[in-house]
Order: structure tokens, then sequence, then C-alpha cells
């Protein structure tokens, strides 16, 4: 990789010429065919990617068993860093989309140049911050999403009658329609029908028929009501979820914040150490 085309990348265009030529030299350029895997979600991470062409797509495993792209990178971009920096295994996989050409850096040449680069560090941790905001949002939208398509797809014939029933109950429109019958009923079995009505006055006819309407009614409401409450701590579970993988993924880039702060300042003293020194 050349300067000129280093410098396509964000995280180091900032580089000076001098620290810009010692990356080259510790780079590897390969080229790797479409469909071709780079690594795995598990995998020792055991080195950095910048793309010069070509597209690569990130993506993980979700619960159900899909794979779920969180997003697709292209030319100037980089990825692999996360693993690079904690250590840990791969956190989700990476496929070539189409053909690209790719310049690898290992751990060893990574660690060495970003303690001897303070700034690119910097920017590296602040590229990372925005790439788990985006995954949050990615996962905010599809956890709310798979919750209202598995509560749909769950529901049966009993259960949609209930939320109708119980919404209609509830409304303008059955508090109206109620009083239009009821005045309707005594209207006619006092006045029209006189001493023939069918349900005469204390009209127990129309009591129990409210009675009963009032002991199937309640009984429906509280269905679909605590099928709403079983889906709202759903969601709260979900909330309680993303909000604690935001609280882990904070902690994780404070303590990297506070490791670059150490070595920029065990680099420091190191430099005015050597300034010091008599020549």
């Amino acid at each position: 990789m050349t300067i000129d085309t280093l410098r396509h990348v964000p995280l180091f265009e900032s580089l000076d010429d001098e620290t810009a030529r010692k990356l080259c030299q510790l780079l590897e350029s390969i080229d790797c065919k479409a469909e071709t895997s780079l690594f795995r979600a598990g995998d020792e991470g055991d080195a950095m990617y910048l793309i010069e062409g070509g597209k690569v797509r990130i993506s993980v495993r979700a619960t159900d068993g899909r794979d779920m792209t969180l997003t697709v990178l292209g030319r100037g971009d980089f990825f692999g860093e996360m693993a690079l920096l904690d250590g840990q295994p791969r956190s989700a996989d990476a496929i070539v989309a189409e053909d690209a050409r790719l310049s690898v850096l290992s751990r060893e040449h990574f660690l060495s140049f970003v303690r001897s680069s303070p700034d690119v560090a910097l920017e590296l941790l602040t590229a990372l911050a925005n790439r788990l905001r985006h995954t949050d949002e990615l996962l905010r939208r599809s956890a709310t999403r798979n919750v209202n398509v598995e509560e749909a797809a769950q529901l049966t014939f009993a259960d949609r009658a209930s939320d109708i029933i119980a919404e209609f109950g509830g409304s303008w429109k059955f508090i109206i329609a109620a009083v239009l019958f009821f005045n309707m009923w005594v209207l006619i079995n006092t006045f029209l029908l006189a001493n023939n009505g069918f349900d005469p006055y204390p009209y127990l006819l129309l009591s129990t028929a409210i009675n009963m309407l009032a002991v199937l009614q309640a009984p429906i409401i509280l269905m679909s009501q605590n099928r709403q409450s079983h889906k709202d701590r759903l969601r709260a579970e979900i909330d309680y979820q993303i909000n604690l993988g935001n609280e882990l993924a904070l902690n994780e880039i404070i303590e990297r914040l506070k490791t670059l702060e150490r070595d920029c300042l065990k680099l420091a003293s190191e430099n005015n150490a050597n300034n010091e020194a008599p020549s």
C-alpha cells in the first residue's frame, strides 16, 4: 500500500509522511474473491484489515439463527480492530461481498504502532464508539420488530376477538350505543306497547341481559389486558438488555481510554528522560 492510498483511510489521513511510510511497511496486501470468509465470530483476533478496494460485509448470527448484516464496508474503511484492542475472539463474521484488495496489519505490528501514535489510537476509539452506537440502534430496531412479529404470530382467533371486544367496550361508540339501546328498550316497553310489553317495569329482562353482558365482558377485557401486560414485560426485558449492553460498551471504552492515557504518559515520560539524558 502506498502513502496516497493509505490517506484514503479516514483513520490515517492525518498521519505525517514518516509515520505513514512506517505504517505502509507494516501492511501486507492480499486479494480476495467474493464470498471469501475472512474470519468468523469466535475466531482469534490476529489481524486488522484495511480495504483498498471492493466491499466486505460484517454480520452476526441472531438468536433465531438468521444472519444479520451490521454494515457493508467499502474502500477506505477498516475492520477487525476490536479483537486486536482487547485480545478477545472475533465478535462478528467478515465476508467479502465483492472482489476486494485488503491490507492486513498483524496484532503485533498494530499494538506497537498504536503505542507510538497516540492520536491514531484516539481516532480508532472514536470510530469504535460510532460503530457501537450504530450496532446498538440496529439491534434496537430489530428487537422491537421481532417482538411485534413474534407476538402477532402467536395470536389466536380468541386473542384477536378479545382485542376487538375490549377496544369497542372501552370506547364512546359502546357508551352511545348502550344508552340508545336502553332508552329504546324502556320507551318501547313503557309507552309503545303499554301493558302488553314483553319486559314491563321494572325491566327484569333488561337487567338480566345487562348482568350477563357484564359477566362476559369483564373476563374478555382482562384477557386482552393480560396479553398486553406480557408484551410490555417482554419489551421491558429487551430494553434492559440493550441498556446493559450500552453500559458494558461504555465501560469498555472508558477502560481503553485509561489504558491509552497510561501509555501516553509513559511514552511522554520516556521521551522526557531521553531528552534530559546527557549526550
